[in-house]
């Protein structure tokens, strides 16, 4: 409570000097609690009471006796601003309650008191209300105010003086809601009460929300004679609500923003992925996702550019809607470039227009990058750029499905040899641990989305080889057979070698490890970019050696389709059976493994294991001799 809060207290409740003067000459009794406490009480209270110790900061039951129990419930039912008459249960008294902001100040009318008396104690409580009270007379020109009291004159800043004389609607001002003053005058036109929250100015321009009460005053015959008015400052509540309602309104603006966003996000997610998935080739898919990207209200244009290996600019490879022409970055401050760079979004204002650029990387290998250009009004924010990410790595993941595919049906091929030393490679790491020779054979992509490599190792024994794979971390061993001094094992780790290398378009032929090396044989289509193959190994594995690089055309042509022919024919669990059978002797005699030992392999029953293999030696036959 400020300052001026206090002297309005204290000139409403009793705290003042003055006001403690007049409440003594008071001959009714007259109390103020707060909190269940008595804060005043005038000499008359004393006598009524029996009470003539000082009664301040006694509770108000010890001194009210069993009164105090039927004003407390009263007064809690009494609103802050308003004055209560309550009949009690006592044969001396009855109780005017008059409800402030910190408590209340109960008057004792004796039941004798004289006519005169209870009008000027009546007076006298209207004078002292702790909210503005006026009186107005509808039976003058302009039904003027007659009487203000003194709240009314701190809560306006007016004088009585100033005031009387006057219409009420002195105090309102251009933003006074013209709705709410036609209410008040209709309410007047039609002789009732109304309550109304209106904006008002005090006398020195500063505006505060007044609610006000008008209320027909009638006399005995029932003819208006006056209207009563009560002023009550509800400013701070006025504005909590109207901060309410404006967050209100802002969560709606908000949420009504995120449907539409949602909106337009779900049928270019949609259309994108339609796009990535119906595109016979890479020039296809890329004009295909900048026509849809174009046709975006926020969108001016798009294009999707690379850079070029020759000058190191970036050249655009298709675009749509309104773009520069033509389109060649050497600046390193552009947003294409920054985002090729830093691998992530980049947004700045280029020629007035904000552009944005996101760079399309599939598993660390570069494909581009994709630059919009807004359309006027409109900007580039965090929603706009997690779109953008999201739809350029489901473009990014079809160029590569796509490029693989090429790349991968092309017989003309460039061999590279490199050497791994690199414990974090499997063969590497278990070929030193267990001081054995391990060559690769082939992999299994297995349904659980894991890629299990099969390998024969020599110079250790079955026991030797799981003793060092369980020392490893991220390497899971799985025996397969143990013959003739070699042993049969798939290996797992948490990220095949072979199937990161194969994501970039490399297919590995040969691996050979010894005593902690590994000599890879990889082939990589000529139409690749064989040094960006190299050099993401060297990347990952920095201690990568190089040893040969040879161009030649793929050999074994048919009989490559013919295994690729019957790998499409064979399911996961028939070619891993069939594999299974061959590399683990079974198919020779004496047999040096049983079904039930390869069906423990694959984690399958045997009748399982055998239905797998005669299925798959059923398509081998077919697909040898034919229909």
């Amino acid at each position: 409570m400020d300052d001026t809060d206090t002297e309005r207290n204290e000139s409403t409740t009793g705290g003042g000097d003055a006001s403690a003067a007049a409440l003594e000459r008071i001959v009714d009794p007259v109390v103020a609690v707060a909190g269940g406490t008595v804060t005043y009480a005038n000499a008359a209270a004393a006598d009524a009471f029996d009470t003539h110790a000082d009664v301040t900061d006694r509770p108000a039951a010890s001194v009210l006796d069993t009164v105090w129990e039927q004003l407390e419930a009263e007064i809690e039912e009494t609103s802050i601003g308003t004055v209560r008459t309550v009949s009690l249960d006592d044969d001396r008294f009855d109780a005017r309650i008059h409800r402030g902001d910190d408590g209340a100040t109960i008057t004792f009318d004796r039941v004798d008191t004289s006519h005169a008396r209870d009008r000027a104690i009546k007076d006298r409580a209207i004078d002292e209300a702790p909210i503005g009270v006026t009186l107005s007379d509808p039976s003058r020109e302009d039904n003027p105010l007659i009487y203000v009291n003194d709240a009314y004159e701190y809560l306006t800043g007016y004088t009585s003086e100033e005031a009387v004389g006057r219409n009420c609607r002195f105090l309102q001002g251009e933003d006074s809601d013209p709705e709410a003053i036609r209410e008040m005058r209709e309410a007047i036109d039609e002789q009732r009460p109304v309550t109304v929250e209106l904006k008002n100015y005090r006398k020195d321009g500063e505006e505060f929300w007044n609610e006000v009460t008008i209320a027909p005053v009638r006399d005995d015959d029932g003819e208006v004679t006056n209207y009563v008015g009560f002023q009550n400052d509800v400013t701070a509540r006025k504005r909590a609500q109207l901060e309410l309602e404006r967050h209100r309104e802002k969560l709606q603006e908000e949420r009504a923003e995120l449907e539409r966003v949602l909106e337009r996000v779900e049928g270019l997610v949609q259309d994108v992925t339609a796009a990535v998935a119906g595109a016979t080739s890479r020039t296809d898919l890329e004009d295909a996702v900048c026509d849809r990207i174009a046709a975006e209200r926020a969108y001016d244009g798009v294009w999707i550019g690379e850079r070029s290996p020759a000058t190191g600019s970036i050249e655009a490879r298709t675009s749509a809607g309104t773009v520069p022409e033509p389109i060649e970055i050497d600046n390193d401050d552009h947003p294409a470039s920054a985002a090729l760079e830093r691998g992530g979004v980049a947004v700045d204002r280029v020629d007035g227009t904000t552009v944005a650029a996101v760079p399309l990387a599939y598993s660390g290998v570069e494909y581009g990058v994709v630059t919009v250009r807004t359309a006027e009004g409109y900007d580039v924010d965090e929603r706009d750029e997690v779109i953008l990410s999201a739809l350029t790595r489901a473009v990014a993941s079809g160029i590569n499905a796509r490029e693989t595919s090429r790349m991968l049906a092309t017989d003309a091929v460039v061999a590279v040899q490199l050497e791994l030393v690199d414990r974090d490679v499997a063969p590497v790491a278990l070929s030193a641990a267990a001081d054995c020779e391990l060559e690769y054979r082939r992999s299994v992509h297995r349904t659980d989305d894991e890629t299990a490599s099969l390998y024969t190792a020599t110079g250790a024994s079955m026991d030797d080889l799981e003793a060092a794979a369980a020392e490893l971390e991220g390497v899971e061993l799985r025996p397969i057979v143990e013959r003739d001094g070699e042993c049969l094992v798939e290996l797992t780790t948490d990220e095949s070698l072979v199937e990161w290398l194969s994501e970039r378009g490399a297919v590995v032929r040969t691996i050979t490890a010894e005593e902690g090396r590994a000599r890879l044989t990889l082939e990589v289509p000529r139409s690749a970019n064989v040094r960006d193959v190299v050099e993401a190994v060297e990347e990952r594995y920095p201690e990568t050696g190089v040893h040969s690089f040879q161009q030649r055309e793929r050999a074994d042509e048919t009989r490559q389709e013919f295994a690729a022919n019957l790998e499409d024919e064979l399911t996961d669990r028939q070619l891993a059976a069939l594999q299974r059978a061959y590399l683990g002797g079974y198919f020779e005699w004496p047999r040096p493994t049983t079904g039930e030992e390869l069906a423990q392999s694959m984690g399958v029953s045997r009748p399982t294991f055998h239905e797998h293999l005669r299925t798959a030696e059923a398509k081998l036959c077919r697909a040898f001799f034919g229909e």
